[in-house]
């Protein structure tokens, strides 16, 4: 009689590796949650419990003093507070649809039209990849300088436009677009922008998804400090860091500052990430 050899068991697939798993990723979870929940904690401490030692992990006397502190101080400016929302939701939505629409409609080029030289401008941006936004900045400034555009809203949107590693994202995705679906497209008579906007990012729908999330929370983030110095332009970060940085005495305004900054780009997170992982998992293109 011939023994038939017994199979081990995957980790993966037994229930102790399930636990496992599970233990392993929600220790990451939390981890990853850990600053999210300081930053709130700190928003609704009052004053004196930040000098408690050993600092405590939760607040023993929850207050909304720091917000309603908050929006004083910002109600007090020179500027109304609703100028400088106003400023951050301009600025945030042109540089995210004009990033989307720019680096999608350049990938499109690098990853799927064949024209000569595009092989160095694929080196070139990948390249640039390794350059962070502080080592041109003295190149950035000189430009808009000479453009006559410092203290106005395109110092603090035409930088941001154009980024080597949204380019560089999109063109990827791109990549993995068959040729197949752009010749038969071609054949149909179908220009370029046609099959860039029609065909190819319906396919790349989880990547400019992706890409709306990453330029939102960017664009929302920009200051412009070193080119705006008028008032009445700066947007709420350069804001709300100026009220928070005054003294030990601001410590919780400063907390509640960051919970209000970073509210909007989590929101945008949550909404859109449902989306982003049901078209990941459906995205396999066939020839």
């Amino acid at each position: 009689m011939k023994l038939i050899p017994r199979r081990r068991k995957k980790y993966s697939g037994s229930v102790g590796g399930d636990i496992m798993i599970f233990i392993l990723l929600a220790g990451v979870g939390v981890f990853m949650m850990f600053p999210i929940y300081l930053s709130v904690i700190q928003s609704i401490k009052p004053v004196e419990e930040f000098f408690i030692f050993p600092p405590k992990m939760y607040a023993m006397r929850p207050t909304n003093q720091n917000f309603i502190e908050l929006f004083q101080a910002a109600g007090n400016m020179w500027v109304p507070f609703s100028r400088y929302f106003f400023n951050s939701i301009f600025v945030t939505v042109v540089v995210t649809v004009s990033q989307l629409l720019f680096a999608s409609s350049a990938a499109y080029i690098l990853a799927k039209v064949k024209v000569p030289g595009i092989k160095a401008l694929n080196k070139i941006i990948e390249i640039s990849l390794l350059f962070q936004s502080t080592v041109t900045g003295i190149m950035v400034y000189m430009v808009l300088a000479r453009l006559g555009m410092i203290n106005t809203y395109f110092a603090i949107t035409l930088p941001f436009i154009a980024t080597p590693l949204s380019i560089f994202f999109m063109r990827q995705f791109m990549g993995q677009i068959h040729d197949s679906m752009i010749e038969a497209a071609q054949l149909d008579g179908a220009g370029h922008v046609k099959i860039c906007w029609q065909i190819v990012m319906p396919n790349v729908k989880p990547a400019w998804i992706t890409l709306l999330i990453f330029a939102f929370t960017g664009a929302w983030q920009i200051t412009g400090s070193n080119y705006i110095y008028n008032e009445a332009l700066k947007t709420l970060p350069t804001v709300m860091s100026q009220i928070g940085a005054s003294g030990l005495a601001r410590m919780g305004v400063a907390a509640a500052a960051t919970v209000f900054i970073m509210t909007p780009p989590m929101i945008l997170f949550i909404f859109c990430q449902s989306n982003v992982l049901e078209t990941m998992a459906q995205s396999g293109l066939k020839d």
